[in-house]
């Protein structure tokens, strides 16, 4: 008896590893919605005939291989939970990754408010700080560039928390 169970531990074991090497290594299903081609929120607020805010930053058809570039098709509570996910981080490690992050959270977040159902009118205030920091950064997002301009960076995400977090129907 003491020799079954001896040799049944480790095929049990070697079950459960491979069964757990199955599921993490399963590669998520595509979203049906960016499958198709890419509009971007000028070329769709065109058609539509609004205009949008200066800076806005619309979602590229193009693949990038920048980090630090934001994904389409974001909903706007996604966006901010990944911006919120910035507060506890600083400089103090990695400080290229922490503004490089910073920057795309927010760049993302500005693309998810654009395309909102809601408009981009109903997010007027933190898609005009958004759109100041874009004029200020004028498309460089190298480290250098957002480490000169780290407390506009910084001061426009904490705004855009503190405006989301009285806006909680946007985010829950």
């Amino acid at each position: 008896m003491i020799r079954k169970a001896h040799l049944r531990r480790p095929a049990l074991i070697a079950a459960a590893l491979a069964a757990l090497a199955v599921s993490c290594s399963a590669t998520p299903k595509p979203d049906a919605a960016a499958g198709g081609p890419a509009t971007t929120a000028a070329t769709a607020d065109a058609l539509e005939g609004r205009d949008t805010l200066p800076g806005d930053v619309t979602p590229s058809a193009a693949p990038t291989s920048d980090p630090y570039a934001p994904a389409s098709g974001e909903k706007v509570r996604d966006a901010f939970a990944t911006l919120q996910a910035t507060l506890n981080d600083s400089c103090a490690s990695d400080c290229a990754y922490f503004l490089g992050r910073v920057n795309k959270e927010l760049q993302e977040l500005n693309s998810a408010m654009t395309n909102d159902p809601k408009g981009p009118g109903h997010f007027r205030e933190p898609l005009q700080k958004m759109a100041e920091l874009n004029k200020t950064l004028a498309g460089d997002s190298s480290y250098e560039n957002l480490s000169k301009h780290q407390a506009r960076l910084i001061g426009t995400r904490d705004f855009v928390n503190t405006w989301m977090q009285g806006h909680p129907d946007d985010y829950r």
